[in-house]
């Protein structure tokens, strides 16, 4: 599926663009070309909608946020926060470039294990782990629980005291800062669902129970803020009040949390990977005396721009006076995001790649709700039926909230590099829709 040695249009909209993975162009034929890979040429052998990631991608960025703390001489560790890609391919990916990993649920920790972490790099997230996920964790040895609430360290004690040993947790922390990002994905606020607030003496209180049980070991301490950050100024307020709790404990591990956002538009314009970085490791460096081992846990940073999806147009309907709908063979069960945060993408006609946008449309999917909508008002090239049309920094999250509403199957993810194409997770089928079924034959 290679595209021939010919460079790239001077006239091309993609090559240099934040918002596609790395490598990305219009080819000769016009087409846009993924890792190598033309992109019309990928539908038709794959099927759409399909998931289509440049791994290269994900190495380099990877790459990028070891070097930012290695070139700070940092003692630190680059966790993936595999929640936004759980696919077995990119824990692999994350493995082999050094990082250790973050998962949120048994599900997760499974799926990292199976893909060859050493269970001592695995940190074990989630504000309500159930007794068979701590267990597993425990039975699996991970290096680091990080523990919500009081009934968890109960909970995580008794479990331990049954099974004999010890485990290193962190407790996460609430440092009441609300950064400027959709109210779904805030977290350190003072009213969240997560970890324990600073100003109510609950934090005190935790590291309490995590020091008086008798098999927990403390750590040190985790915040996250929240997710698709643009500001940096959020993060050293979040460290000045974890330095201002922690002052007198001399924490070995100072997770710090992910969030930085990345370019979904054109438009946007994000931190880079070694300023978001070295906000984190200077604001630690300066208000901590005794220099706890920095965590970082980047997601979407990792994987958001380096996949996009590929749909074909079934429909063009035209509302005169009103707007032009162009619908797609899917839509919120591979792509939830716009549906549950209003998250904005581009689109372009993969196609006609270089071709001058001269419709305003929105983009609609297929599924039995008004509001399965992918993109309002997208700016598309004379979008026809059979066209390949692609929306970018679709690498985190759809995957991850893919679901089989009204029966659609869930689309394969392709990785593109070099020219080469490969399957790393197949679509699922009808059968797969009922294989689960218990019935009385």
């Amino acid at each position: 599926m290679t595209s021939g040695q010919a460079t790239a249009p001077s006239t091309d909209p993609i090559a240099g663009s934040a918002v596609y993975p790395r490598g990305s162009r219009v080819n000769e034929a016009g087409h846009l070309e993924i890792g190598g890979c033309d992109a019309v040429e990928l539908a038709r052998e794959f099927g759409t909608p399909c998931y289509v990631y440049a791994p290269d991608d994900i190495r380099a960025r990877a790459r990028q946020f070891t070097a930012a703390l290695s070139d700070r001489d940092a003692d630190g560790e680059v966790l993936f926060a595999s929640k936004a890609a759980p696919v077995t391919a990119i824990y692999a990916i994350a493995r082999e470039e050094g990082l250790s990993v973050d998962v949120a649920s048994g599900g997760e920790l499974h799926t990292a294990l199976r893909a060859g972490f050493d269970p001592e790099r695995v940190y074990m997230h989630g504000n309500n782990k159930s007794e068979a996920e701590l267990a597993f964790a425990f039975e699996s040895r991970v290096g680091c629980i990080v523990v919500d609430s009081l009934d968890e360290v109960a909970r995580a004690d008794a479990l331990l005291a049954e099974r004999g040993g010890g485990q290193d947790v962190l407790i996460r922390l609430t440092p009441g800062i609300k950064p400027s990002t959709h109210s779904y994905v805030q977290t350190g606020q003072v009213d969240s669902k997560f970890g324990f607030g600073l100003a109510d003496g609950q934090a005190a209180e935790a590291v309490a129970a995590v020091e008086s049980a008798a098999n927990l070991r403390l750590a040190g301490f985790h915040a996250h803020i929240g997710s698709q950050i643009f500001e940096l100024e959020p993060y050293v307020r979040a460290i000045e009040a974890l330095a201002e709790f922690a002052a007198s404990m001399r924490p070995r591990l100072l997770n710090v949390g992910g969030g930085l956002g990345i370019a979904y538009t054109s438009g946007d314009e994000p931190p880079s990977i070694d300023e978001y970085v070295g906000v984190k490791v200077d604001g630690v460096r300066r208000l901590f005396g005794d220099v706890p081992r920095i965590l970082i846990e980047p997601g979407r940073s990792l994987v958001g721009n380096a996949g996009v999806t590929l749909y074909t147009v079934g429909t063009v309907k035209e509302i005169p006076g009103v707007r032009s709908y162009v619908a797609v063979d899917g839509g919120m069960s591979d792509n939830l995001r716009p549906m549950l945060y209003g998250s904005r993408y581009e689109a372009l006609i993969a196609d006609r790649a270089a071709a001058a946008a001269d419709s305003r449309v929105t983009i609609a999917g297929k599924h039995c709700e008004s509001g399965d909508v992918l993109v309002t008002d997208a700016e598309l090239a004379d979008p026809k039926p059979g066209d390949v049309l692609v929306t970018p920094a679709t690498g985190a999250y759809g995957y991850a909230m893919a679901n089989n509403y009204n029966g659609i199957p869930r689309p394969p993810v392709i990785f593109c590099s070099g020219g080469d194409a490969r399957v790393v997770v197949r679509r699922e089928t009808y059968e797969d829709l009922t294989a689960r079924d218990v019935t009385d034959d």
